[in-house]
């Protein structure tokens, strides 16, 4: 709330360049992880400021970003390009329903909903595919390469969870459906998705298949889908290890860590004390506590190379720490009452 990360306007940048002490641009998809992270913290804490930059990072999404004519979140509000992500579509609508459990702002629900049934119609695919990326106003799709954001791939349950979490708001049964197709196409795919690509650049794929895993949890009571999430934290961690030392994100750390907790919490596998507890002392280590720079005081940063932290401090890789964090301390106090919905 204090660093500057998110705009007057209540947008969110991607990150803060602590080297050049410059923000750089308002991502939609940014401000709609901040939705969830201000609301999290605001179940915490019971403070209004939380809920307060909450609202106004929603009101950005609702009065400046949607496109009401193509139901629509696009990446970015500014620049001559106009793309949209289905990621970005399926984070935002998860935030704006965590708003409106709390604050019930009947404007939010509705965009959810319609931005829900616009991410099933106008990135489908063919062979139950989806389009990541879309050119807008026509909703061409954009170009696919050998980036993982830029193919269609397991990682994009993470956005079908919005879906899920539609149904559960409304009992409309489409979005179950829609949530049901992605689930069982995205694991019959996903063994392919790692290592998925060469030395360093496999880290990046940690990350998002770790979007994947946490987007499988509200099936764990199956036991195809807990053995997914039982071999999958196994094969995260154990990359993690081997890549680490080299080059390391915080937010593949955090995820790790709250897959570990949420699988003991639904009885799927036991926490590995041993290996947690490494996690989340090397967590820790990403974040400053330098007092004296309230724009990156308490943030975490991105990443390590060679164990020398890049000067990017990420509000997701943040959000995700603080949560995970917060997590394992409750874990140790003897609390495994986590709430899959309340992930960020």
């Amino acid at each position: 709330m204090e660093s500057g990360i998110q705009e007057k306007d209540g947008g969110v940048a991607r990150y803060y360049r602590a080297d050049v002490r410059e923000n750089r641009p308002v991502s939609t998809e940014i401000t709609g992880y901040a939705v969830s992270t201000f609301t999290y913290l605001f179940s915490l804490t019971g403070n209004p400021l939380y809920l307060e930059s909450a609202g106004r990072a929603a009101s950005f999404l609702k009065n400046e970003a949607w496109d009401p004519a193509l139901e629509i979140f696009p990446f970015e509000c500014a620049g001559s390009e106009r793309l949209a992500y289905f990621f970005d579509c399926g984070i935002i609508i998860r935030g704006l329903l965590s708003l409106w459990r709390v604050a019930g702002a009947t404007s939010l629900l509705d965009i959810a909903k319609q931005c829900g049934r616009s991410m099933a119609t106008s990135f489908a695919a063919p062979d139950s595919e989806f389009h990541p990326i879309l050119y807008l106003p026509d909703k061409r799709p954009f170009p696919r390469s050998d980036q993982w954001s830029r193919l269609p791939g397991c990682y994009q349950l993470k956005s079908g969870l919005a879906w899920h979490d539609l149904y559960k708001e409304t009992g409309e049964v489409d979005y179950l459906n829609w949530y049901e197709a992605i689930l069982a196409w995205s694991l019959r795919t996903h063994e392919s998705f790692l290592p998925g690509a060469d030395d360093d650049r496999v880290m990046d794929r940690l990350h998002a298949y770790c979007y994947f895993l946490e987007a499988i949890l509200p099936r764990v009571d199956r036991p195809e889908v807990a053995a997914t999430l039982t071999g999958g934290i196994e094969k995260v961690s154990r990359y993690l290890s081997e890549i680490g030392p080299r080059f390391a994100r915080s937010d593949v750390y955090a995820q790790l860590l709250r897959l570990r907790l949420l699988a003991e919490a639904a009885n799927v596998a036991p926490v590995d004390r041993l290996k947690a507890s490494a996690e989340a002392r090397i967590l820790a280590s990403f974040q400053d506590t330098d007092q004296s720079d309230p724009r990156i005081r308490g943030g975490f940063y991105f990443g390590k190379r060679g164990g020398q932290l890049q000067p990017h401090v990420n509000p997701v890789s943040t959000g995700f720490a603080l949560q995970a964090l917060v997590m394992w301390r409750q874990y140790l106090e003897g609390n495994l009452e986590f709430s899959t919905g309340a992930l960020i």
